[in-house]
């Protein structure tokens, strides 16, 4: 039977030698590398330097871009309306057809108008023939007044019949006038080239015209068309101005999921800003080049500088966030991370403008910022500029 003291004893004693035993393992294997084993001389290795992808910042010169999105509108369109009544004898085109400017779109009864045009030239005959017999009166009336045969009174009373047989000679020409539109109106041409809808009424229905005339279809013109966005008042300022010093401002449109590029130019700027919104409306001319282009598009609009600007570029990626402050870690030469807080500029082609914070020359990480702290030691290497990857130690 095992004396109680006994236990006592023995217990801190083995507790000693576990403590004992473990502290002899842990100095052993802190005396030895990551990898377990030690080099040639018994010394341990450094554990190796956190590598970082690294772009050298570059003077370079560049067309600016700003980018707006707007919609498209037709440069003419317009509502066909009758301009005469009658009945709708013919439709001459299809739904959604390209017709020319001139080209008949629809035809109404004619035949009340071609009967007013012969009425009216018959009209104006009779009253030619009424103002030569009034001129023939008024040249006897004269001979006779200068013979003294008649009295003045029949001479002006004679005057008067010819000039109202004049007068009636431009009212019958009126007439004329008036019955030969009223018979070509009865003849609906497109006014300009374009794009038909469909037609609203067809053969048979009845018109009138007026201010109440229906709509029988709608053109729109489709060679050009214009791309309305709104600007915010520096870049509209920056934009007249460079274009009055270095002329024309390119423009370029895509429109959504497509790689299609259009190029236009500044048609033009409305007359005041928006007060509301501080914007001002601007149009944009373009050629339909490839007839895909349609009014009520939406589109994206690309402005470009008149003239190139040098600047430093740097990728969006090696740009961090810090609450509302932008950063970037600039290597320095030692191979030192450094904070460095910076002011952006505008977009191109995946990269911002650096309008403060970095030089030319600057070592600025691209990638894998959340591995970056200020003040550590980095093995610097040259990012490719499409894919990142590592290329060369710098």
């Amino acid at each position: 039977m095992n004396d109680p003291v006994d236990k006592g004893i023995r217990r801190p004693l083995l507790t000693t030698a576990v403590i004992a035993l473990l502290a002899a393992a842990g100095l052993y294997n802190a005396l030895l590398p990551l990898d377990g084993h030690s080099d040639d001389d018994g010394s341990a290795m450094a554990p190796p330097l956190t590598r970082a992808e690294i772009t050298v910042l570059e003077i370079q010169s560049v067309r600016l871009w700003t980018h707006f999105s707007g919609r498209l509108t037709a440069v003419d369109s317009a509502e066909i309306k009758p301009q005469v009544s009658g009945e709708i004898q013919q439709v001459l085109f299809e739904d959604g057809q390209l017709v020319k400017q001139g080209e008949l779109l629809f035809v109404i009864d004619p035949r009340p108008y071609e009967a007013a045009v012969q009425q009216a030239e018959a009209q104006l005959t009779s009253t030619r023939s009424r103002a030569f017999l009034a001129n023939e009166e008024l040249k006897r009336a004269q001979k006779l007044v200068e013979r003294k045969l008649v009295s003045d009174s029949i001479y002006d009373a004679t005057n008067n019949e010819y000039r109202i047989a004049s007068a009636s000679i431009k009212e019958a020409q009126s007439a004329l006038i008036k019955a030969k539109l009223d018979f070509e109106y009865a003849h609906i041409k497109a006014p300009f080239d374009g794009r038909i809808s469909r037609a609203e009424l067809t053969e048979g229905n009845i018109v009138e015209a007026g201010s109440s005339a229906p709509v029988l279809a709608s053109l729109v013109s489709n060679q050009q068309l214009y791309a309305e966005f709104n600007v915010d008042e520096q870049t509209y300022l920056k934009s007249v101005r460079q274009q009055a010093d270095s002329g024309q401002m390119p423009v370029e449109l895509t429109l959504a999921e497509d790689d299609k590029v259009y190029r236009g130019k500044i048609h033009a700027f409305d007359n005041q800003i928006n007060i509301s919104t501080g914007t001002i409306r601007a149009r944009a001319i373009f050629d339909n080049t490839d007839g895909v282009l349609t009014p009520g598009m939406y589109a994206n609009v690309h402005l470009g500088a008149a003239r190139e600007t040098d600047v430093l570029l740097l990728p969006i990626k090696a740009i961090g966030t810090n609450q509302d402050k932008k950063f970037v870690y600039v290597v320095d030469g030692d191979n030192t991370i450094h904070y460095r807080e910076v002011t952006l500029g505008e977009h191109h082609e995946g990269q911002r403008v650096m309008l403060s914070g970095l030089q030319a020359g600057e070592r600025v990480v691209v990638n894998g910022l959340s591995h970056m702290r200020p003040g550590i030691t980095v093995e610097p290497v040259i990012a490719t500029a499409s894919t990142g990857q590592e290329t060369a130690t710098y």
